[in-house]
């Protein structure tokens, strides 16, 4: 099929996301002004008739005194990557970010390789030999998606390093997710293991109430977001990050029917705020985006409050999916990560391994430099 590559509108943006079942929340147009450090784009493929048929949010960003960019579509595009000709869909977003002042171009393909049921994640857990989620036969295979691996190979794209997006930006290769479609919240919870329905009903019988915040409560937000930073020693991101990205994603949606794109959760037990977590929802994929929780009361489960009441609003609200977000891939005890994937492993979900992120060197110097800039940050 012969396609047509060019600038488009915010709105005909939008509109073709909303024509879709569900894209990433990072290739709506509102994403380009979360990043406010990054220059935004939105890019339109048209088949011969004119058609839209396909979408992608780029954000450049430059490089030091010089005006050379790394251009990068987070989790995206948003076009057919199944196509036998995928060739003619990235040609011309190559040439055009070329044009653009583009010396790199780093993409996520939203195209699922592997997914584990949490059955076999559980059983790898108990065997000695298995030390990685690789380790474990999948639950279900792509064969497409090697197919996509192949072709983007052959057209001199470069699997990145895994979880690396440059410029402080980490989009995960490995997620864990609930299937909601076709299944009654019986049937969901049902698979939650016992130690998740226990921590559901200790929290119910403490007293603790999950309810939905708004923008005002941010700063409550903030506070437990930054305890959590320091326990868990991560560099956290300040309170005006969270509001520009309710003000910017929230006005995508106002007016129009949808439910909010952003939303905030808070668990509360004797008047105090001793949990929160973000929500995102484009379409039928709802995620849970940020989580924060108070170091004391940890005994009340306020945690495995806030995600069934999560759960719980994504499945009224007609979601085909509830994602959990990132985890690490090893299932050893002595890896940071294993507490997360132990925990998201509960809901009795699947986990997804993404293609990963690859990169276009369209200035190969540029590109070399780039990479040793990030190896000694």
């Amino acid at each position: 099929m012969s396609l047509s590559l060019s600038t488009i509108s915010r709105e005909q943006h939008l509109e073709y996301i909303r024509s879709l079942p569900s894209a990433s929340h990072m290739q709506v147009p509102a994403w380009g002004d979360v990043k406010a450090e990054w220059r935004s784009e939105s890019l339109g493929w048209h088949d011969p008739s004119g058609r839209l048929v396909g979408a992608g949010l780029v954000l450049y960003r430059q490089l030091p005194r010089v005006k050379r960019y790394l251009a990068y579509l987070p989790e995206g595009p948003v076009i057919d990557w199944f196509a036998t000709d995928l060739e003619s869909w990235l040609r011309p977003m190559l040439d055009h970010l070329k044009k653009q002042g583009a010396f790199s171009v780093k993409m996520g393909p939203p195209v699922v390789i592997r997914r584990w049921s949490a059955k076999a994640i559980k059983a790898g857990i108990q065997d000695p030999q298995v030390r990685r989620l690789r380790d474990i036969e999948a639950t279900t295979l792509e064969p497409r998606a090697f197919e996509v691996a192949d072709r983007l190979r052959r057209m001199g794209w470069q699997q990145g390093e895994d979880g690396g997006a440059g410029f402080g930006d980490v989009q995960p290769r490995y997620v864990f997710q609930i299937p909601l479609k076709g299944r009654s919240l019986e049937e969901i919870q049902k698979d939650f293991n016992q130690l998740w329905r226990r921590n559901i009903k200790k929290a119910e019988k403490s007293g603790v109430e999950v309810v939905q915040g708004s923008y005002d409560d941010l700063p409550v937000w903030q506070e437990l977001y930054e305890v959590t930073a320091e326990r868990d020693r991560f560099r956290p991101r300040p309170l005006m990050y969270f509001q520009r990205m309710w003000k910017a994603l929230n006005a995508e949606t106002a007016g129009v029917g949808e439910p909010d794109r952003m939303r905030l959760y808070l668990a509360r037990h004797e008047g105090e705020v001793i949990a929160a977590t973000t929500m995102l929802i484009v379409g039928g994929h709802v995620w849970y985006s940020y989580g924060a929780s108070a170091n004391h009361k940890r005994e009340v489960r306020p945690s495995n409050a806030v995600q069934w009441r999560m759960i719980q609003d994504a499945h009224a609200m007609g979601a085909h999916v509830y994602d959990l977000r990132g985890i690490g891939d090893a299932l050893v005890e002595t890896d940071h990560l294993f507490g997360l994937i132990q925990f998201k492993v509960g809901t009795g979900g699947e986990a997804a391994e993404y293609l990963g992120e690859w990169d276009f060197p369209l200035n190969k110097l540029l590109h070399k430099a780039l990479d040793i800039y990030m190896s000694r940050r």
